[in-house]
């Protein structure tokens, strides 16, 4: 479990985070979306203790853990693959996530078999002996993954973990995500938007260090299917088809694309539109509707300013 109140992170004079609130229950997958520059590296930097908040933050806690007044217990809780994670080429695969196993506090006697387990996880057990610095970049993810499960944390944070691997190590990623998912509490940063749809029970969206959307799949899934577009075609139809058409409840704005009518609106129209054209006496040569999608949905929700 994971939870954080208030939270907010400056950057001298820019505010990052902004106060932000939000949960992760335990043994969720979450995706945590964004644009560039959201905020979202630095809360995961705050929640592995890299960063610290600004005053005034009222709780981030991981695991029961107060990661305020006790960040090196919290971040022992944690697993982090983070964007730009620093991989030391001079050192082999063995050699690197042993160090890294030390450092996390893993008994030297388990110490080899915690490699093999976390390289057989990630694929990547034929890479133990070989150099880092001689890893493709798909390679290096899955080590910078393999470095994240040692020690089996309660809490994974990835940070675009499938970046830079092939399809099939994709649908690898998927399956260790399913095996894992049930045992840890997991926040999954990705502009993979069709994966986190895959993937995630939940969605947790942040746009100009603020949360714009916090959803379990249930409710964003509904959002989706009441937030899309209705196509109207009516033979013969005139301007007061449009007239007609935005007065339903539910409909924001009507377009048309010459020989049609495009609805947008917060609910299915459908009924309603077939009641307006009985009354009117319309005959509707085309009636069909186009889903939202998350892509979609986080286009509308997030400032497009953000990027630059």
């Amino acid at each position: 479990m994971i939870e954080v109140e208030n939270l907010s992170r400056s950057y001298g004079s820019r505010k990052a985070l902004d106060s932000i609130s939000f949960q992760v229950p335990f043994g969720s997958v979450t995706g945590f979306l964004g644009p560039n520059g959201a905020g979202k590296t630095t809360t995961l930097r705050v929640l592995t203790s890299w960063l610290l908040p600004d005053p005034g933050t009222e709780k981030v806690m991981v695991c029961g853990v107060d990661l305020l007044r006790e960040p090196r217990l919290a971040c022992r809780k944690v697993g982090a693959l983070l964007e730009q994670l620093p991989l030391p080429g001079e050192l082999r695969v063995c050699e690197f996530l042993h160090s890294r196993a030390r450092l996390k506090g893993i008994s030297g006697s388990q110490i080899s078999a915690e490699i093999q387990r976390v390289l057989e996880d990630v694929d990547a057990l034929d890479a133990s002996r070989r150099g880092i610095g001689t890893l493709s970049q798909g390679y290096r993810q899955r080590i910078g993954l393999a470095d994240a499960l040692l020690g089996d944390p309660p809490v994974l944070l990835l940070d675009e973990p499938t970046r830079g691997l092939d399809p099939r190590q994709v649908a690898l990623f998927r399956d260790l995500i399913d095996r894992l998912r049930h045992q840890h509490t997991i926040i999954l940063s990705s502009h993979v938007l069709g994966e986190v749809e895959q993937i995630c029970d939940r969605v947790c969206m942040i746009s100009a260090g603020k949360i714009c959307l916090d959803e379990d799949r249930e409710a964003w899934t509904r959002r989706l299917e009441i937030s899309g577009t209705t196509r109207v075609e009516v033979v013969d139809g005139s301007d007061d088809v449009a007239v007609g058409l935005a007065t339903l409840d539910g409909v924001s704005e009507v377009l048309t694309d010459g020989s049609g009518w495009i609805l947008q609106g917060d609910r299915d129209l459908r009924r309603s539109i077939g009641e307006l054209a009985r009354q009117k006496e319309w005959v509707l040569s085309e009636l069909s509707t186009d889903p939202a999608t998350l892509e979609s949905l986080f286009l509308q929700l997030t400032d497009p300013g953000e990027e630059s």
